[in-house]
């Protein structure tokens, strides 16, 4: 059997297949990041899965997907944990972007584009994948992301620019200062994760005026840098992975709309995709 994954730095999705294509299983658990966690932790968040572990031993091939799995030794890392829980499978570590790439694929060229709790994007036409300009995680970059957007309502609950109604409902949702801000952000881990913790919150205003105008700003700003720098931008797809995209996708039509761009497949997460992905490209070489 083979397992897939695609991890953000929130949450990870799993799916287990038969070769046939045949879905077996599905199952989550934490987001697993080789920049911030140890092969302990990668260990110890699959031992903690109990209803799906009964088909561990059967799995042969493990394709992971996470963020974070960027580089050689990163993407290591990652290999050493999954291969504590699966030692005799044929394991592929890749980037969360590849994977999302892979997700939206139909077989023709397009660009794709991640807005989650981070957000990146690629050009992939089925054989190469190609990044114009690098993502900047949460302090210099990933405009449009969850993180982004958290960013944007502590800064303006602060500075009390929030309109009345919005100010009133943080305030009675979370009972949160200035010192608890500064220390969960400047000297807690994962505080890309802990500023995206407050889409939902957001997400409670995605109609409202004011929010709608932070959504197209951050997207529109997301587009100019991340999208419109591939040559074939005004000529492919652009589709996009990942809940700001699909939750706030009236903003995201508008945007595309005014910037003259064709917008392609929007998914909330790529596990489904990257399921059907293997089961038609990659799954037929496993058998030959």
């Amino acid at each position: 059997m083979i397992l897939i994954a695609d991890s953000g730095s929130t949450k990870c999705d799993w799916a287990i297949i038969e070769l046939s294509g045949e879905l077996k299983g599905a199952f989550k658990t934490m987001g697993l990041n080789p920049y911030f966690h140890d092969e302990s932790v990668i260990e110890n968040a699959l031992l903690g899965v109990e209803e799906q572990s009964s088909m561990f031993k059967s799995i042969t091939h493990v394709f992971f997907y996470g963020a974070g799995s960027s580089s050689e030794q990163l993407c290591a890392k990652m290999h050493r944990g999954l291969k504590r829980v699966f030692p005799e499978a044929h394991i592929v570590v890749d980037h969360d972007l590849v994977g999302a790439a892979y997700s939206v694929f139909d077989g023709t060229p397009g660009i794709t584009a991640i807005i989650g709790t981070g957000s990146n994007s690629c050009y992939f036409d089925g054989t190469n994948l190609r990044e114009e300009v690098p993502a900047l995680v949460y302090i210099l970059g990933d405009e449009a992301s969850g993180s982004f957007f958290g960013k944007c309502l502590l800064q303006e609950y602060f500075y009390k620019q929030l309109p009345d109604d919005i100010r009133a409902a943080f305030q009675k949702e979370f009972q949160i200062d200035h010192d608890v801000i500064v220390d969960r952000v400047y000297n807690q881990p994962n505080a890309n994760v802990y500023l995206a913790s407050f889409m939902p919150f957001i997400s409670k205003f995605k109609d409202h005026p004011y929010v709608i105008n932070w959504v197209v700003d951050g997207m529109r700003t997301f587009i100019q840098i991340h999208v419109k720098c591939y040559p074939e931008a005004n000529v492919v797809p652009v589709h996009f992975v990942g809940s700001i995209g699909y939750y706030f996708s009236h903003c995201l039509e508008m945007v595309m709309a005014d910037e003259g761009l064709q917008l392609g497949r929007v998914l909330r997460a790529p596990i489904g995709g990257l399921v059907e992905y293997h089961v038609k490209f990659l799954i037929p070489e496993l058998q030959d």
